[in-house]
């Protein structure tokens, strides 16, 4: 098996290298060519891909495609807006902020999969933004802050450092008297589980009253393979609680059949469903938004009463001024000053009292 520091440096990222997993389109030939994009991702996650069918749900998320010149309802400057990065108040570039007592620390601007679909492409993609990752002082901001309590660190993907460098990171927030969670946004476990070994399980895990997270990003059952499985089960035995956060992403997850195996499949993978994500109005990445209201058709006629409650994760739009929920509420159908009437997945009906305040 090839290890994860070989993965990267055998990553495919050209097209001579992609032509020894894929039998390249004439239009996938010509983006590769014209598009001034980074692009690729480990051998382990290219093989995955169909070798013949352009449509592969695995195949679009990372080789570029002619679509990415279409800009119709991308926000130029999108990151900027996104991040506040043009507001008032004074931070290092490695601090992203929606939220008060919630902070994005980005760490590295790496990838194992440079993702067609990045709300971060500016950064780590197309490197139209270049920030300074100086974590020193990121940390130094934190330590200044006291109304944080909760740091996300991002990238890029920062389980692409060194064990050194995380564990240097972990262990100073940990210092921090007024840190009390620490998340890890990584795409590792899935594109590249061969980087969960026993140093980063030594650096990450074990029982810490400041505990970690890890957020990943699936988007398709074909994703999940039996590395992945026992990569998730080695974090958790460590002591570090999984969760996924999909993209909805059109032409790949954007059926009932495949949204429902998705959340399934990583649930007997024992990665919990934590958000499915509005697909971001990041500049070049039209071709994969869906109308807003189908990540909630889906969770309704896919997931709401055809599989578990833990399958189902939380719809919402990532913005400037934070997340918000995307889900009506389909099953209040009427109510009264006696009573709610309610429906079911099977369109049956029962009633709730309703109760005054």
């Amino acid at each position: 098996m090839i290890l994860w520091k070989e993965q990267l440096e055998e990553a495919v990222n050209t097209l001579e290298r992609l032509e020894e997993f894929i039998n390249v389109t004439d239009d996938e030939r010509e983006a590769i060519k014209t598009l001034n994009t980074k692009w690729g991702t480990t051998p382990y996650f290219a093989s995955l891909m169909d070798v013949d069918d352009p449509n592969c749900p695995i195949r679009k998320q990372v080789v570029p495609s002619l679509k990415e010149k279409k800009n119709v309802y991308g926000i130029e400057d999108y990151l900027i807006w996104k991040e506040n990065r043009d507001n008032e108040e004074e931070r290092p570039d490695t601090i992203a902020r929606q939220y008060h007592d919630r902070v994005a620390f980005t760490v590295l601007d790496q990838c194992g999969i440079y993702c067609r679909h990045c709300f971060r492409k500016e950064v780590v993609v197309n490197h139209d933004i270049n920030l300074r990752f100086d974590i020193d002082e990121g940390l130094g901001w934190i330590r200044e802050h006291e109304e944080v309590r909760d740091v996300l660190v991002t990238g890029g993907d920062p389980l692409l450092l060194s064990n050194g460098k995380i564990e240097y990171i972990i262990t100073s927030l940990r210092a921090i008297p007024h840190v009390e969670m620490i998340r890890i946004g990584s795409r590792t476990p899935i594109v590249l589980p061969q980087r969960i070994n026993e140093g980063l399980l030594d650096v990450l895990g074990g029982y810490h009253e400041v505990p970690i997270w890890i957020n990943t990003q699936c988007n398709h059952p074909k994703e999940i393979t039996e590395q992945t499985a026992r990569s998730v089960y080695k974090l958790l035995s460590a002591g570090v609680n999984v969760g996924n956060q999909a993209v909805l992403l059109k032409g790949i997850n954007d059926d009932i059949k495949t949204f429902r195996e998705l959340h399934q499949k990583l649930l007997a993978t024992r990665i919990r469903p934590y958000y499915l994500f509005y697909c971001e109005p990041a500049p070049g990445i039209d071709h994969f938004r869906t109308s807003v209201e189908k990540g909630s058709e889906l969770i309704r006629d896919g997931l709401r009463g055809h599989t578990t409650g833990l399958a189902q994760p939380m719809y919402v739009i990532a913005t400037n001024v934070g997340k918000i929920p995307l889900m009506p509420d389909y099953y209040i159908i009427d109510k009264n000053d006696k009573e709610y009437k309610l429906k079911n997945h099977r369109g049956e009906y029962t009633t709730l009292p309703n109760i005054a305040e």
